[in-house]
């Protein structure tokens, strides 16, 4: 019996990777087959993604699984959500892809609370706020280069404008607009009260399409750099919305997490929760595969750690920016790697200070040893002198932001949560998740590591024929993969 191939393209904020999936005997294999870095650039003035260096990724990976004899009959692309870019009649870009991190949104949310009320806006849309929702990010747009709006046909988010690329059709995805905070949770279409309120034209979008939508083939331009043809489908494009496919829970009662450059702590719901109590809590309800929602709270995540290790390493997040601190250094041999960092909080695990890792002074510091070490010194509390009590420090207060996170979304919903469900890179920190289910005396249930490859792969899988339904995959990931439970233990002082 011949193999199906199929391949997701999972793009982070640090890296990208081309994964290629396949079901045997109901079990699911993946492969990665070709990975890529995502280096931001500095253009224009703001930090920006290098789109077109991204672009060409996608198309040697795809060259890459030709290589390989692993060509995909379909394949979707997933990003972090937020980001845009305006074309314009002919496809050409006439806007800069600007990083969520930049600065450029200071300011922006509380002038358009002068023109819609911050209560009014979440009842209609559902989402948290973020300094960098796609909303505020427009209206510094329309302020910065009212020009690129005027001169734009359509507004795509990343994975949209990847997609148009490849296929030539331009259109939008629903799970990512939803990030947006420009998306009505109830109608799924775009609010016209919001786009008015910033003045911008609502003929730059589209109808959003739901996961499992196909686009269609390569474009014969595409065709001809890769060496074959491909359907391009639709996965839940926002990467949250993918990863949160890939969890096997047991039942209603479990929390997910996914675990990367942020951490994604939430449940589906099968309608959006959008009271008061959940706007002040700061949940957001993105929407996912099926029109279930996610209700869930963004947490700066690991996104703490990756910036120390690149800050150790002297490397920069953004090219032709600095982060370096003379505080804390790296005094072992070589490279720092995730395992020295876990290590040296390890054997400083008695180190206690805690900081509020939603706080935006940690989004995109100069140094964010130094932002650490200023937050606790600032609160009183004991600062981090060493590489290990700084990385106890990022560990305990991710911890315990989780503990207090399912605390708000216990009394939201009215459910007790009985469970942990990690997915994705973080997962196979052991240390994050014993600490984890220690501050919130629940067991962690930790894997698969790659989730958001994985959901993104489920939604093909589902079109091609291979699961019924969407629990008969999940129930095939529990057949497919390890999953690691890790028990709440009393802490030894």
């Amino acid at each position: 019996m011949s193999v199906h191939y199929h391949l997701a393209i999972d793009i982070g904020a640090s890296s990208g990777r081309h994964v290629i999936g396949y079901v045997e005997d109901g079990v699911i294999h993946l492969e990665e087959v070709y990975r890529f870095d995502n280096i931001q650039i500095r253009r224009n003035g703001h930090d920006c993604w290098n789109i077109e260096s991204l672009y060409e990724s996608i198309l040697e990976g795809l060259r890459a699984c030709k290589r390989r004899g692993m060509v995909p009959e379909t394949m979707g692309i997933d990003t972090w959500g937020v980001d845009f870019v305006l074309v314009d009649g002919a496809g050409a870009l006439v806007s800069d892809a600007v990083a969520y991190r930049d600065a450029r949104t200071e300011g922006v949310p509380e002038r358009f609370d002068r023109i819609m009320k911050p209560g009014a806006l979440y009842r209609t849309c559902g989402i948290q706020r973020q300094s960098f929702n796609t909303l505020y990010q427009l209206m510094a747009l329309k302020g910065e280069h009212p020009e690129q709006l005027e001169a734009a046909a359509r507004f795509l988010m990343v994975p949209d404008y990847f997609n148009y690329r490849l296929t030539g059709v331009a259109a939008n995805e629903y799970t990512n607009a939803t990030t947006t905070n420009l998306l009505n949770a109830r109608t799924r279409d775009w609010d016209p009260a919001v786009l008015d309120a910033i003045g911008v034209d609502r003929n730059l979008f589209e109808k959003p399409l739901m996961p499992g939508a196909t686009l269609g083939g390569f474009t014969p331009e595409v065709r001809s750099a890769v060496g074959f043809d491909c359907r391009v489908m639709l996965p839940a494009t926002h990467d949250t919305g993918s990863a949160f496919l890939a969890v096997p829970a047991r039942d209603d009662d479990a929390v997910y997490i996914s675990s990367g450059t942020w951490s994604l702590l939430g449940v589906e719901h099968e309608g959006p929760i959008t009271s008061e109590a959940a706007r002040l809590q700061n949940f957001t309800n993105e929407g996912g595969y099926q029109v279930r929602f996610r209700f869930l709270k963004n947490i700066m995540g690991l996104w703490m750690v990756q910036s120390i290790r690149r800050e150790l390493n002297g490397v920069d997040y953004v090219e032709g920016k600095s982060h370096r601190s003379t505080a804390i250094t790296w005094d072992g041999d070589g490279t720092v790697g995730f395992g020295d960092l876990i290590e040296a909080a390890r054997a400083a695990r008695g180190f206690e200070a805690y900081v509020n890792v939603n706080d935006d002074r940690f989004l995109a510091p100069a140094s964010m040893i130094d932002e650490i070490r200023a937050a606790c010194r600032e609160t009183g509390q004991p600062v981090p002198e060493t590489v290990g009590e700084l990385m106890c420090c990022v560990y305990r207060s991710l911890a315990q932001c989780y503990a207090n996170s399912i605390s708000d979304l216990a009394a939201l919903t009215g459910r007790d949560y009985t469970s942990i469900n990690i997915v994705g890179g973080g997962c196979q920190d052991g240390f994050l998740n014993q600490i984890t289910a220690d501050a919130c005396n629940l067991p962690v249930f930790a894997g698969p590591v790659e989730g958001t490859s994985l959901g993104n792969l489920i939604v093909q899988f589902l079109d091609a024929g291979d699961f019924a339904s969407l629990q008969a995959a999940r129930d095939a990931i529990h057949r497919s993969f390890d999953i690691g439970v890790v028990e709440p233990t009393v802490e030894k002082k």
